[in-house]
């Protein structure tokens, strides 16, 4: 770093930092502003993808009265002779004479005029081959709209379109749905003391976030190739402007590890102010985390990205995410701001002044209990290996034992749902 860069640097003036709450909904706001275009997609491309608009049924579901058993379908008083058979897939005749009846599948078209369904284990033959048997008192088919009718909603928009909801939205018609894609997401390492292989040594210590991150960027929904992670970049201003600028390229949102200070080495604000950015988010008042960022291009044809500037501590760089990122991700997708469940403290947890406190905690769900865990530095990654999420310490407030806070749950593979 030349002279004058250093100087300028040192002589920055941090601005206050943005109170956590504040910043998780500042940031969902310019995501959902800049939302990713909706578009048509066929039904086996949409794993992933979100919503756009309402998931309505075409039709009734059932669209028409179908058999909950295999049986007989008959029409009066038994026994009955048997006059046919309905298999799924038909569209049979009427049952018009009493006394009749027609063997049914499970699946199948209810036929017009029959008055109940016996079930086949239920039922025996006379000697002369009639049915006979008495059938149950509750119906033996679903009736048309039972579980929704024609037009109704039955998923909103901004919901994550999972296997589940590919199998609705094709049982009730659709071919193919409105959704928004994934955001694509890249990852830059700065720092020249990393090693990207072996054990630590020698004054250098290994890149814990260039593999990990990336995954946790899936497990919010981005797509994230390998190619997409670059790193460690060199520490020089033109070596991050360069690789800003081509991870901006494709990426909707680039993540950076390292450098949000404003020390010698750290030139992250620097290159975002040569490359036009301004801040939506310049520090947190949260530990641990604060000098956390996420900022804002917009591009001369309107495109939006954005660059979240994680700290180089590792567990410091997970509360950026699950602080930033995560609420980033869900406007971005057009999916609602999450909403944190709460549990009750375990233990105490020591609260942080002015502070939010972001602590790691163990959830004991059955009980709606959470655990501190140890190992909890900025720089350890252990405590956070078995966690759940963190407890949130509002702040001016400590964490007693029985206490209901917030928890910010870790998150979960795409389309995984967590236990209540």
């Amino acid at each position: 770093m030349s002279t004058e860069t250093a100087s300028a640097a040192e002589q920055v003036a941090v601005p206050p930092p943005a109170g956590w709450e504040e910043a998780r909904s500042r940031v969902y706001a310019v995501g959902l502003a800049a939302a990713l275009p909706a578009v048509g997609r066929p039904l086996a491309e949409t794993d992933g993808h979100t919503l756009a608009e309402p998931l309505t049924t075409r039709t009734d579901l059932p669209a028409f009265p179908t058999s909950s058993v295999d049986g007989w379908a008959v029409r009066g008083d038994g026994p009955w002779r048997v006059v046919g058979r309905v298999l799924a897939g038909g569209s049979p005749a009427p049952l018009t004479d009493d006394g009749t009846t027609v063997e049914i599948a499970t699946g199948a078209m209810v036929p017009e005029g029959v008055t109940a369904i016996l079930r086949v284990e239920e039922s025996t033959r006379t000697a002369d081959g009639r049915v006979a048997g008495t059938p149950r008192p509750t119906p033996e088919w679903r009736e048309p709209g039972e579980e929704a009718r024609a037009g109704e909603e039955l998923l909103p928009a901004g919901t994550p379109v999972d296997p589940a909801v590919i199998g609705l939205a094709a049982s009730c018609g659709h071919d193919t749905l409105r959704v928004r894609r994934p955001p694509r997401a890249a990852l830059l390492v700065f720092g020249d003391e990393l090693l990207t292989s072996g054990p630590p040594a020698a004054g250098r210590v290994r890149d814990a976030l260039g593999p990990a991150v990336p995954a946790w960027l899936r497990r919010y929904g981005c797509q994230v190739r390998p190619a997409d992670v670059v790193g460690p970049v060199a520490d020089t201003l033109p070596a991050h402007v360069a690789a800003l600028r081509a991870a901006l390229a494709t990426a909707d949102l680039v993540c950076s590890t390292g450098g949000t200070m404003h020390g010698p080495v750290d030139h992250l604000h620097p290159t975002l102010e040569a490359l036009g950015a301004d801040y939506v988010v310049n520090t947190v008042a949260v530990r641990p985390g604060f000098p956390m960022l996420l900022a804002r291009l917009v591009d001369p044809d309107g495109r939006v990205r954005f660059v979240a500037g994680l700290p180089g501590n590792p567990q410091s760089a997970i509360v950026a995410l699950v602080s930033l990122v995560a609420p980033l991700l869900a406007g971005l997708q057009g999916r609602p701001m999450p909403v944190l469940p709460h549990a009750t403290l375990a233990d105490a947890v020591p609260g942080r002044g002015d502070h939010t406190h972001l602590a790691l905690v163990r959830l004991d769900r059955a009980a709606g209990t959470a655990h501190p865990v140890r190992h909890v530095g900025s720089a350890m990654l252990r405590g956070l290996a078995g966690a759940d999420g963190f407890a949130v310490i509002r702040p001016g407030t400590t964490g007693e034992p029985g206490a209901r806070v917030p928890v910010v749950p870790l998150p979960l593979l795409p389309g995984e749902r967590s236990c209540p």
